[in-house]
Protein backbone atom coordinates (compact mmCIF):
# COMPACT_ATOMS: atom_id res chain seq x y z
CA UNK A 1 0.00 0.00 0.00
CA UNK A 2 2.65 2.38 1.10
CA UNK A 3 4.54 1.42 -2.36
CA UNK A 4 1.38 2.80 -4.50
CA UNK A 5 1.03 5.76 -2.22
CA UNK A 6 4.74 5.80 -3.35
CA UNK A 7 3.98 5.54 -6.85
CA UNK A 8 1.19 7.51 -7.15
CA UNK A 9 2.97 10.53 -5.46
CA UNK A 10 5.96 9.96 -8.25
CA UNK A 11 2.69 10.34 -10.88
CA UNK A 12 1.89 13.50 -9.86
CA UNK A 13 5.33 14.95 -9.46
CA UNK A 14 5.76 14.01 -13.15
CA UNK A 15 2.72 15.27 -14.45
CA UNK A 16 3.35 18.42 -12.32
CA UNK A 17 6.98 18.94 -13.75
CA UNK A 18 5.46 17.93 -17.44
CA UNK A 19 2.70 20.86 -16.61
CA UNK A 20 5.28 23.30 -15.72
CA UNK A 21 7.77 23.31 -18.24
CA UNK A 22 5.49 22.66 -20.79
CA UNK A 23 4.08 26.39 -20.36
CA UNK A 24 7.44 27.77 -19.64
CA UNK A 25 8.91 27.05 -22.66
CA UNK A 26 6.58 29.05 -24.50
CA UNK A 27 6.85 32.00 -22.11
CA UNK A 28 9.52 34.14 -23.31
CA UNK A 29 8.70 33.45 -27.21
CA UNK A 30 4.80 34.04 -26.22
CA UNK A 31 3.74 35.24 -22.84
CA UNK A 32 5.40 38.61 -23.13
CA UNK A 33 3.50 39.38 -26.54
CA UNK A 34 0.49 37.97 -25.45
CA UNK A 35 0.01 39.61 -21.86
CA UNK A 36 1.41 43.11 -22.77
CA UNK A 37 1.10 43.11 -26.56
CA UNK A 38 0.81 47.26 -26.21
CA UNK A 39 3.57 47.56 -24.25
CA UNK A 40 6.01 45.42 -26.30
CA UNK A 41 4.76 47.19 -29.55
CA UNK A 42 5.69 50.87 -27.84
CA UNK A 43 9.03 49.44 -25.81
CA UNK A 44 10.38 47.38 -29.02
CA UNK A 45 9.06 50.30 -31.67
CA UNK A 46 6.81 47.81 -33.57
CA UNK A 47 3.93 47.45 -35.31
CA UNK A 48 1.52 45.30 -35.17
CA UNK A 49 2.70 44.20 -38.78
CA UNK A 50 5.95 43.84 -38.04
CA UNK A 51 5.45 41.62 -34.79
CA UNK A 52 3.68 39.32 -36.54
CA UNK A 53 6.67 39.07 -38.94
CA UNK A 54 8.77 38.28 -36.28
CA UNK A 55 6.33 35.97 -35.30
CA UNK A 56 6.53 34.01 -38.38
CA UNK A 57 10.34 33.72 -38.06
CA UNK A 58 9.60 31.61 -35.09
CA UNK A 59 7.03 29.86 -36.96
CA UNK A 60 9.35 28.67 -40.14
CA UNK A 61 11.68 27.09 -37.91
CA UNK A 62 9.58 26.03 -35.40
CA UNK A 63 7.69 24.03 -38.68
CA UNK A 64 11.24 22.24 -39.82
CA UNK A 65 11.98 21.48 -36.31
CA UNK A 66 8.40 19.73 -35.08
CA UNK A 67 9.05 15.77 -37.91
CA UNK A 68 12.58 15.49 -36.89
CA UNK A 69 11.71 16.13 -33.37
CA UNK A 70 9.37 13.57 -33.06
CA UNK A 71 11.58 11.33 -34.68
CA UNK A 72 14.37 12.31 -31.98
CA UNK A 73 11.71 11.74 -29.35
CA UNK A 74 10.57 7.68 -30.53
CA UNK A 75 14.88 7.21 -30.09
CA UNK A 76 16.04 9.24 -27.12
CA UNK A 77 15.21 10.43 -23.07
CA UNK A 78 12.75 12.88 -22.19
CA UNK A 79 14.51 14.10 -19.57
CA UNK A 80 17.90 14.76 -21.41
CA UNK A 81 15.97 16.49 -24.47
CA UNK A 82 13.38 18.44 -22.65
CA UNK A 83 16.13 19.64 -19.95
CA UNK A 84 18.48 20.70 -22.69
CA UNK A 85 15.34 22.52 -24.54
CA UNK A 86 14.56 24.60 -21.46
CA UNK A 87 17.74 25.79 -20.67
CA UNK A 88 18.76 26.71 -24.41
CA UNK A 89 15.03 28.62 -24.51
CA UNK A 90 16.26 30.77 -20.77
CA UNK A 91 19.41 32.03 -22.29
CA UNK A 92 17.86 33.63 -25.65
CA UNK A 93 15.48 35.40 -22.43
CA UNK A 94 19.30 37.26 -21.41
CA UNK A 95 19.33 38.38 -25.15
CA UNK A 96 15.59 39.71 -25.15
CA UNK A 97 16.18 41.70 -22.38
CA UNK A 98 18.92 44.11 -23.88
CA UNK A 99 15.51 44.69 -26.13
CA UNK A 100 16.92 44.17 -29.65
CA UNK A 101 16.38 46.02 -32.71
CA UNK A 102 13.93 44.28 -35.57
CA UNK A 103 16.77 42.40 -37.19
CA UNK A 104 18.05 40.78 -33.66
CA UNK A 105 14.40 39.86 -32.58
CA UNK A 106 13.71 38.29 -36.09
CA UNK A 107 17.55 36.01 -35.38
CA UNK A 108 15.61 35.40 -31.49
CA UNK A 109 12.99 34.06 -32.69
CA UNK A 110 14.03 31.74 -34.97
CA UNK A 111 16.48 30.34 -32.32
CA UNK A 112 13.55 29.79 -29.97
CA UNK A 113 11.80 27.83 -33.47
CA UNK A 114 14.55 25.33 -32.92
CA UNK A 115 14.99 25.17 -29.15
CA UNK A 116 11.42 24.98 -27.74
CA UNK A 117 10.23 22.73 -30.48
CA UNK A 118 13.49 20.24 -32.26
CA UNK A 119 14.07 18.68 -28.92
CA UNK A 120 11.27 19.55 -26.28
CA UNK A 121 7.32 19.12 -28.37
CA UNK A 122 7.01 15.32 -29.01
CA UNK A 123 8.94 14.30 -26.03
CA UNK A 124 6.57 15.99 -23.79
CA UNK A 125 3.32 14.64 -25.80
CA UNK A 126 4.81 11.40 -25.89
CA UNK A 127 5.66 11.04 -21.63
CA UNK A 128 1.93 12.80 -21.20
CA UNK A 129 0.44 9.88 -23.68
CA UNK A 130 2.21 7.42 -21.38
CA UNK A 131 1.12 9.12 -18.42
CA UNK A 132 -2.33 8.78 -19.29
CA UNK A 133 -2.21 5.12 -20.18
CA UNK A 134 -5.43 3.84 -22.61
CA UNK A 135 -8.28 4.74 -20.96
CA UNK A 136 -7.41 7.99 -19.14
CA UNK A 137 -6.50 9.90 -21.98
CA UNK A 138 -8.81 12.96 -21.41
CA UNK A 139 -7.65 12.92 -18.35
CA UNK A 140 -4.30 13.50 -19.14
CA UNK A 141 -4.01 15.54 -21.61
CA UNK A 142 -7.02 18.07 -19.77
CA UNK A 143 -4.73 18.03 -16.78
CA UNK A 144 -1.72 19.30 -19.15
CA UNK A 145 -3.25 21.52 -21.04
CA UNK A 146 -5.26 22.82 -17.76
CA UNK A 147 -1.90 22.86 -15.72
CA UNK A 148 -0.43 24.81 -18.17
CA UNK A 149 -2.83 27.25 -18.27
CA UNK A 150 -3.06 27.64 -14.86
CA UNK A 151 0.68 28.47 -14.60
CA UNK A 152 0.52 30.89 -17.62
CA UNK A 153 -2.62 32.77 -15.65
CA UNK A 154 -0.16 32.84 -12.41
CA UNK A 155 3.07 33.81 -13.88
CA UNK A 156 1.27 36.21 -15.58
CA UNK A 157 -0.51 37.57 -12.38
CA UNK A 158 3.25 37.80 -10.99
CA UNK A 159 4.17 39.79 -14.30
CA UNK A 160 1.52 42.24 -14.35
CA UNK A 161 2.36 42.99 -10.64
CA UNK A 162 5.87 42.97 -11.54
CA UNK A 163 5.06 45.75 -14.76
CA UNK A 164 3.23 47.60 -12.07
CA UNK A 165 6.35 48.60 -9.78
CA UNK A 166 7.82 50.14 -12.66
CA UNK A 167 5.10 52.32 -13.83
CA UNK A 168 3.43 55.41 -12.27
CA UNK A 169 0.26 55.30 -10.47
CA UNK A 170 -0.51 58.02 -13.19
CA UNK A 171 0.44 56.78 -16.58
CA UNK A 172 0.38 60.13 -18.18
CA UNK A 173 3.45 60.75 -16.10
CA UNK A 174 5.20 57.51 -17.62
CA UNK A 175 8.59 57.89 -19.30
CA UNK A 176 10.00 55.52 -21.83
CA UNK A 177 12.65 54.70 -19.51
CA UNK A 178 10.45 53.65 -16.90
CA UNK A 179 8.34 51.41 -19.83
CA UNK A 180 11.87 50.05 -20.76
CA UNK A 181 12.73 49.02 -17.19
CA UNK A 182 9.57 47.58 -16.68
CA UNK A 183 9.43 45.23 -20.18
CA UNK A 184 13.25 44.04 -19.00
CA UNK A 185 11.82 42.68 -15.33
CA UNK A 186 9.66 40.96 -16.96
CA UNK A 187 11.64 39.44 -19.49
CA UNK A 188 14.30 38.50 -16.46
CA UNK A 189 10.98 37.11 -14.13
CA UNK A 190 10.61 34.77 -17.34
CA UNK A 191 13.79 33.99 -17.97
CA UNK A 192 14.10 32.77 -14.37
CA UNK A 193 11.19 30.91 -14.04
CA UNK A 194 12.00 28.75 -17.69
CA UNK A 195 15.25 28.02 -15.75
CA UNK A 196 13.54 26.72 -12.73
CA UNK A 197 11.69 24.24 -15.25
CA UNK A 198 14.35 23.18 -16.59
CA UNK A 199 16.22 21.91 -13.19
CA UNK A 200 12.58 20.39 -12.08
CA UNK A 201 13.00 17.97 -15.70
CA UNK A 202 16.36 17.15 -14.86
CA UNK A 203 15.39 16.18 -11.02
CA UNK A 204 12.34 14.53 -11.15
CA UNK A 205 11.52 13.27 -15.01
CA UNK A 206 12.88 9.35 -15.02
CA UNK A 207 14.96 7.87 -17.97
CA UNK A 208 13.15 6.22 -21.04
CA UNK A 209 14.63 3.42 -22.65
CA UNK A 210 14.84 3.59 -26.17
CA UNK A 211 12.21 0.57 -27.31
CA UNK A 212 12.26 1.66 -30.87
CA UNK A 213 14.69 0.15 -33.37
CA UNK A 214 16.91 2.28 -35.65
CA UNK A 215 16.06 0.42 -38.49
CA UNK A 216 12.63 0.81 -38.23
CA UNK A 217 12.27 5.05 -38.38
CA UNK A 218 11.41 4.80 -42.49
CA UNK A 219 8.76 2.19 -42.02
CA UNK A 220 7.33 4.60 -38.57
CA UNK A 221 6.78 7.53 -41.04
CA UNK A 222 5.75 5.41 -43.74
CA UNK A 223 2.78 4.31 -41.72
CA UNK A 224 2.34 7.08 -39.84
CA UNK A 225 1.87 9.48 -43.13
CA UNK A 226 -0.45 6.58 -44.81
CA UNK A 227 -2.79 7.27 -42.32
CA UNK A 228 -6.07 10.12 -43.44
CA UNK A 229 -6.85 10.22 -39.67
CA UNK A 230 -3.31 11.90 -38.70
CA UNK A 231 -3.59 14.46 -41.86
CA UNK A 232 -7.25 14.92 -40.64
CA UNK A 233 -5.86 15.62 -36.69
CA UNK A 234 -3.30 18.41 -38.36
CA UNK A 235 -5.99 20.41 -39.87
CA UNK A 236 -8.30 19.76 -36.20
CA UNK A 237 -5.13 21.83 -34.88
CA UNK A 238 -4.39 24.34 -37.56
CA UNK A 239 -8.02 25.18 -37.02
CA UNK A 240 -7.73 24.94 -33.03
CA UNK A 241 -4.47 27.08 -33.04
CA UNK A 242 -5.39 29.39 -35.47
CA UNK A 243 -8.26 30.26 -32.21
CA UNK A 244 -5.54 29.89 -29.70
CA UNK A 245 -3.06 32.41 -31.69
CA UNK A 246 -6.12 35.09 -31.73
CA UNK A 247 -6.13 35.32 -27.87
CA UNK A 248 -2.92 37.09 -28.72
CA UNK A 249 -4.91 40.12 -29.91
CA UNK A 250 -7.39 40.61 -27.02
CA UNK A 251 -5.10 42.52 -24.79
CA UNK A 252 -5.20 44.94 -28.04
CA UNK A 253 -8.84 44.64 -28.34
CA UNK A 254 -9.22 45.34 -25.07
CA UNK A 255 -7.54 48.72 -25.33
CA UNK A 256 -8.76 49.92 -28.93
CA UNK A 257 -12.19 48.74 -28.45
CA UNK A 258 -13.06 48.55 -24.68
CA UNK A 259 -10.89 51.37 -24.09
CA UNK A 260 -8.44 50.10 -21.28
CA UNK A 261 -5.13 51.39 -20.53
CA UNK A 262 -2.05 49.24 -20.71
CA UNK A 263 -2.57 47.86 -17.23
CA UNK A 264 -5.83 47.25 -17.46
CA UNK A 265 -5.29 45.19 -20.32
CA UNK A 266 -2.85 43.41 -19.02
CA UNK A 267 -4.73 42.39 -16.06
CA UNK A 268 -8.07 41.80 -18.81
CA UNK A 269 -6.06 39.14 -20.19
CA UNK A 270 -4.23 37.78 -17.34
CA UNK A 271 -7.85 37.21 -15.52
CA UNK A 272 -8.76 35.56 -18.22
CA UNK A 273 -6.17 32.92 -18.91
CA UNK A 274 -7.50 31.28 -15.47
CA UNK A 275 -10.33 30.28 -17.56
CA UNK A 276 -7.77 27.36 -19.35
CA UNK A 277 -7.09 25.20 -16.70
CA UNK A 278 -11.21 25.03 -15.66
CA UNK A 279 -11.92 24.51 -19.37
CA UNK A 280 -9.41 22.06 -20.39
CA UNK A 281 -10.03 20.04 -17.08
CA UNK A 282 -13.55 19.91 -17.63
CA UNK A 283 -13.20 19.16 -21.17
CA UNK A 284 -11.01 16.54 -20.62
CA UNK A 285 -13.35 14.99 -18.29
CA UNK A 286 -16.32 15.26 -20.88
CA UNK A 287 -13.68 13.37 -23.43
CA UNK A 288 -13.07 10.57 -20.69
CA UNK A 289 -17.11 9.63 -20.82
CA UNK A 290 -17.77 10.55 -24.20
CA UNK A 291 -15.95 10.74 -27.19
CA UNK A 292 -13.01 13.99 -27.97
CA UNK A 293 -14.02 14.09 -31.64
CA UNK A 294 -17.84 15.18 -30.77
CA UNK A 295 -16.86 17.55 -27.38
CA UNK A 296 -14.63 19.41 -30.58
CA UNK A 297 -17.23 19.65 -32.55
CA UNK A 298 -19.40 20.98 -30.42
CA UNK A 299 -16.70 23.45 -29.27
CA UNK A 300 -15.95 24.77 -32.54
CA UNK A 301 -19.44 25.44 -33.39
CA UNK A 302 -19.40 27.78 -30.03
CA UNK A 303 -16.51 29.51 -31.73
CA UNK A 304 -18.18 29.98 -34.71
CA UNK A 305 -21.26 31.25 -33.32
CA UNK A 306 -19.22 34.01 -31.19
CA UNK A 307 -17.10 34.84 -33.36
CA UNK A 308 -19.65 35.93 -35.86
CA UNK A 309 -20.91 37.69 -32.91
CA UNK A 310 -17.51 39.65 -32.31
CA UNK A 311 -17.37 40.54 -36.31
CA UNK A 312 -20.39 42.66 -35.73
CA UNK A 313 -20.93 44.06 -32.29
CA UNK A 314 -19.29 47.30 -30.83
CA UNK A 315 -19.91 48.90 -27.14
CA UNK A 316 -21.36 51.97 -28.14
CA UNK A 317 -24.14 49.96 -29.75
CA UNK A 318 -24.52 46.63 -28.15
CA UNK A 319 -23.13 47.69 -24.31
CA UNK A 320 -19.91 45.41 -23.07
CA UNK A 321 -22.27 42.00 -21.65
CA UNK A 322 -22.86 40.91 -24.81
CA UNK A 323 -19.38 41.28 -25.65
CA UNK A 324 -17.80 39.90 -22.60
CA UNK A 325 -20.15 36.69 -22.84
CA UNK A 326 -18.29 35.73 -26.32
CA UNK A 327 -15.06 36.79 -25.28
CA UNK A 328 -15.96 34.20 -22.36
CA UNK A 329 -17.43 32.00 -24.87
CA UNK A 330 -14.00 32.12 -26.84
CA UNK A 331 -11.85 31.49 -24.62
CA UNK A 332 -13.34 28.37 -23.03
CA UNK A 333 -14.05 26.91 -26.71
CA UNK A 334 -10.15 27.61 -27.35
CA UNK A 335 -8.38 26.43 -24.15
CA UNK A 336 -11.29 23.11 -24.44
CA UNK A 337 -10.53 22.18 -27.85
CA UNK A 338 -6.20 22.19 -26.83
CA UNK A 339 -6.59 20.24 -23.82
CA UNK A 340 -8.10 17.72 -25.84
CA UNK A 341 -6.90 17.74 -29.46
CA UNK A 342 -4.29 15.49 -28.58
CA UNK A 343 -6.77 12.99 -27.25
CA UNK A 344 -7.86 12.34 -30.77
CA UNK A 345 -3.97 9.96 -30.71
CA UNK A 346 -5.91 7.60 -28.75
CA UNK A 347 -8.98 7.30 -29.99
CA UNK A 348 -8.08 6.82 -33.56
CA UNK A 349 -5.42 4.18 -33.06
CA UNK A 350 -2.26 5.13 -34.32
CA UNK A 351 0.30 2.56 -32.37
CA UNK A 352 2.11 4.17 -29.18
CA UNK A 353 5.52 3.01 -30.43
CA UNK A 354 4.97 5.54 -33.28
CA UNK A 355 3.72 8.31 -30.64
CA UNK A 356 6.37 10.67 -31.49
CA UNK A 357 6.61 10.42 -35.01
CA UNK A 358 2.77 11.10 -35.31
CA UNK A 359 2.95 13.98 -33.04
CA UNK A 360 6.02 15.40 -35.41
CA UNK A 361 3.94 15.22 -38.60
CA UNK A 362 0.25 16.24 -37.09
CA UNK A 363 2.55 19.13 -35.35
CA UNK A 364 4.92 20.33 -38.61
CA UNK A 365 1.23 20.94 -40.42
CA UNK A 366 -0.97 21.80 -37.45
CA UNK A 367 1.30 24.48 -35.94
CA UNK A 368 1.87 26.44 -39.45
CA UNK A 369 -0.11 29.24 -37.86
CA UNK A 370 2.59 30.46 -36.37
CA UNK A 371 4.28 31.11 -39.75
CA UNK A 372 1.40 32.76 -40.94
CA UNK A 373 -1.11 33.53 -38.03
CA UNK A 374 0.07 36.38 -36.71
CA UNK A 375 1.74 38.23 -40.21
CA UNK A 376 -1.82 37.95 -41.36
CA UNK A 377 -3.77 39.52 -38.57
CA UNK A 378 -1.08 42.03 -38.09
CA UNK A 379 -2.14 43.42 -41.69
CA UNK A 380 -5.81 42.81 -40.75
CA UNK A 381 -5.43 44.82 -37.59
CA UNK A 382 -3.18 47.62 -39.09
CA UNK A 383 -5.05 47.91 -42.37
CA UNK A 384 -8.18 48.76 -40.59
CA UNK A 385 -7.35 50.63 -37.35
CA UNK A 386 -9.86 50.40 -34.19
CA UNK A 387 -13.10 47.97 -34.06
CA UNK A 388 -13.43 47.96 -37.91
CA UNK A 389 -9.94 45.47 -37.76
CA UNK A 390 -10.84 43.81 -34.85
CA UNK A 391 -14.12 42.59 -36.48
CA UNK A 392 -12.85 41.42 -39.75
CA UNK A 393 -10.59 39.77 -37.84
CA UNK A 394 -13.22 38.20 -35.59
CA UNK A 395 -14.37 37.05 -39.26
CA UNK A 396 -11.10 35.29 -40.36
CA UNK A 397 -11.45 33.38 -37.21
CA UNK A 398 -14.84 32.05 -38.19
CA UNK A 399 -13.67 30.81 -41.23
CA UNK A 400 -11.09 28.80 -39.29
CA UNK A 401 -13.88 27.49 -37.12
CA UNK A 402 -16.26 26.18 -40.16
CA UNK A 403 -12.77 24.30 -41.08
CA UNK A 404 -12.79 22.60 -38.03
CA UNK A 405 -15.94 21.32 -37.88
CA UNK A 406 -15.34 19.52 -40.86
CA UNK A 407 -12.42 18.39 -40.38
CA UNK A 408 -13.37 16.73 -37.29
CA UNK A 409 -16.43 15.38 -39.50
CA UNK A 410 -14.28 14.02 -41.86
CA UNK A 411 -11.99 12.79 -38.96
CA UNK A 412 -15.29 10.82 -37.66
CA UNK A 413 -15.79 9.21 -41.16
CA UNK A 414 -12.74 7.70 -41.25
CA UNK A 415 -12.12 6.58 -37.55
CA UNK A 416 -15.18 4.38 -38.12
CA UNK A 417 -13.31 2.45 -40.54
CA UNK A 418 -10.21 1.86 -38.70
CA UNK A 419 -9.18 -1.36 -35.99
CA UNK A 420 -7.25 -0.65 -32.83
CA UNK A 421 -3.33 -1.30 -33.95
Amino acid sequence: MNKNKHNNKNQWLIIFCLVYSGEMIFSLPFHIARFFRPTVLDVFALNNTQLGDVFAVYGVLAMLAYFPGGVIADHFSARKLMTISLIATAAGGLYFAQIPNSTGLAFLFAYWGLTSILLFWASMIKATREWGGHTKQGTAFGILEAGRGFVAAAAASVAVWILSLFLPSDLASLTELQRLQAMQSVIYFYTFMTLISALLIWLFIPETKNTVLQKNIMSGINSVAKMPVVWLQAVIIICAYCGYKGLDNYALYARDVLQMNEIESAQFTAIAAYLRPVSALATGYIVDRFIASRVIIIAFFLLLVSYLILSFIVPATFGLNLIYANIIITFVAVYGIRGVYFALIEETHISAKHTGTAVGLISVIGFTPDVFFASIAGRILDASPGAAGHQNYFLMLAGFAILGILATLLLVFYKSKLRPS
